[in-house]
């Protein structure tokens, strides 16, 4: 993995319980604390992305598209 360093400036009250983190040795680092957490939290907003083009589908299209694709190869199911 490569890093890249970057300045960010943060809120004091943010730093202090950042530092308590890392002093409590939750965290190696102020570095690797914020590291976890943006990834987190880019995890959790590619994960609601997601969520949120599935609720698009149509459930019904969708079942019909799979059905016709499974047919074409042959294979038979039973309807319910």
């Amino acid at each position: 993995m490569s890093v890249a360093k970057l300045a960010i400036s943060l809120d004091s009250s943010i730093l202090k319980k950042l530092d308590r983190l890392v002093a409590q040795h939750l965290f190696p680092s102020r570095s690797r604390a914020i590291q976890d957490a943006l990834g987190e939290k880019l995890a959790k907003i590619d994960k609601s992305r997601l969520a949120m083009e599935c609720e698009k589908l149509d459930p019904k299209e969708e079942k019909d598209l799979a059905e016709e694709s499974l047919g074409a190869e042959g294979v038979e199911w039973e309807k319910y």
